[in-house]
C-alpha cells in the first residue's frame, strides 16, 4: 500500500515557488436536470402560482425582491446552484412571512419545497 495515492475533495501539489496555477477539484458532478422528482417540479409550479399572486399585494421594493429571487426558484427544477436556490427561497419566505396570514399559503410552499429537497 505504500506509495498509493488517494485523493477525496481538493488537492493542491506544489512544486517548487514559481509558476504555480491551479487546483484539482475533486468533487461530484451535479445531478442530472432531467432526474427531478414530479413532486419537486409541481411543488414548484405552485408556489410560483403563489407568488405570482403575493406579489400584487406586497409593496414595490418587496415586489422587485420576488422578480429578482424567482429565476433561482423556477429553476429549482432544473440547474440552479443549490446555495442560489436556497437564497431564493429564503428570501420569498421572508417577505410572505412580513404580510401575515396573506403569505402563509407562499411560506408553507416554500416549506415543501425545502422538504422536498432535504435542505429543512
Amino acid at each position: 500500500m505504500s506509495g498509493d495515492s488517494y485523493y477525496f475533495g481538493d488537492n493542491v501539489n506544489m512544486h517548487g515557488g514559481q509558476g504555480n496555477t491551479g487546483i484539482v477539484k475533486n468533487q461530484v458532478a451535479a445531478t442530472d436536470s432531467a432526474a427531478v422528482s414530479p413532486a419537486l417540479r409541481s411543488a414548484v409550479e405552485e408556489l410560483l402560482q403563489l407568488v405570482g399572486e403575493l406579489r400584487d399585494r406586497v409593496p414595490p421594493a418587496s415586489a422587485q425582491s420576488i422578480d429578482d429571487s424567482l429565476p433561482d426558484i423556477s429553476a429549482a427544477a432544473a440547474d440552479a446552484p443549490p446555495q442560489d436556490r436556497h437564497r431564493a427561497l429564503m428570501a420569498v419566505a421572508g417577505i410572505a412571512a412580513t404580510v401575515g396570514v396573506v403569505g402563509q399559503p407562499v411560506l408553507d410552499a416554500v416549506n415543501k419545497i425545502l422538504e422536498l429537497l432535504g435542505a429543512r
